[in-house]
């Protein structure tokens, strides 16, 4: 007998087409409206945050300082820290520069403080490249060592016969070098229809797999829920199961070598990204001297079956 599973937290109501909750990268997909935000946010948006977006920042961040800075000194008087030179931009240039050695603490010698003012300014600014530093320093640390995992999904999902009977299946591996030690998988099957008075409402249902578990993965693990009597699915034609508004929600763990401690990772697949008809190609194979050559792009690469 099918069974229906609680809401694991996505919600009963549904639309027509909705859009999925959780993007292909296991990040969210939910727009947050009146959320409050706090100080202690910073830390975790910065470390979560992509390479690029990171660096991208710190440039700006500290270009804008500088700039601030600059400013600040032509205004309290050039004179202060160097020679004027006559028009504004080379004064803020000097002023700008002056500042990135100030921000730095690298202090070539070339241009130094002389008043009093000049000389506060500095010494605040000084306080500040070194709590900025620090900061980012930090950052850096947590990013590096932050425990991720790294599993590349195929980008499909397959249908076809399976043991007298009809299987749903996908792919993953591991996309680092060491072995995956001890995976374990869950899959959650979320239906959108209509009810009988026409609203769209989500059913969830937590898919029995071939295999749930297995003791370590050097190279491709295809999951597969066989379609029998106790499948949510089983009563679906191929065609009707194609066109479904459904979404399949994983979650897999595992122990990673790297870290020294157990890791997760979020996927998600849509019923677009359905093939029927299909089976998987292999994507190991052995070389001359007998090894295992595992070719990721393989991965999602599928065949007709004849």
């Amino acid at each position: 007998m099918v069974r229906k599973t609680k809401d694991p937290g996505f919600g009963y109501k549904s639309i027509h087409d909705a859009k999925d909750i959780i993007n292909d990268d296991g990040s969210s997909n939910v727009i947050h409206i009146n959320r409050k935000k706090s100080i202690n946010d910073l830390y975790t948006y910065f470390v979560d945050i992509s390479w690029w977006h990171f660096f991208l920042l710190i440039i700006i961040s500290y270009t804008v300082i500088n700039i601030i800075f600059g400013l600040v000194y032509v205004t309290i008087g050039i004179e202060q820290i160097t020679k004027p030179k006559g028009t504004f931009l080379q004064d803020f240039l000097n002023g700008f520069f002056f500042s990135a050695q100030t921000l730095t603490t690298v202090g070539y010698g070339g241009i130094a403080p002389k008043g009093i003012t000049a000389n506060f300014v500095a010494a605040f600014e000084a306080m500040i490249g070194l709590l900025s530093f620090s900061f980012i320093t930090g950052l850096l640390y947590g990013r590096f060592s932050k425990p991720k995992a790294k599993i590349k999904f195929s980008d499909n999902l397959i249908l076809r016969k399976f043991k007298k009977e009809r299987a749903l299946m996908f792919r993953l591996m591991n996309m680092r070098k060491t072995v995956m030690i001890e995976p374990e998988i869950k899959v959650t099957l979320s239906i959108s229809e209509k009810n009988k008075k026409g609203a769209y409402v989500r059913n969830f249902f937590n898919l029995q797999l071939e295999r749930d578990k297995i003791m370590y993965l050097p190279t491709v693990w295809t999951v597969v829920h066989v379609i029998d009597e106790k499948s949510p699915l089983y009563n679906y034609s191929d065609d009707e199961i194609e066109k479904l508004d459904a979404f399949l929600y994983i979650l897999i763990n595992y122990h990673e070598e790297s870290f020294a401690q157990k890791v997760y990772q979020i996927y998600s697949y849509d019923f677009d990204k359905l093939e029927t008809n299909v089976k998987y190609v292999s994507a190991a194979s052995f070389d001359k001297e007998g090894y295992t050559v595992l070719d990721h792009d393989h991965l999602s690469e599928v065949e007709k079956i004849t």
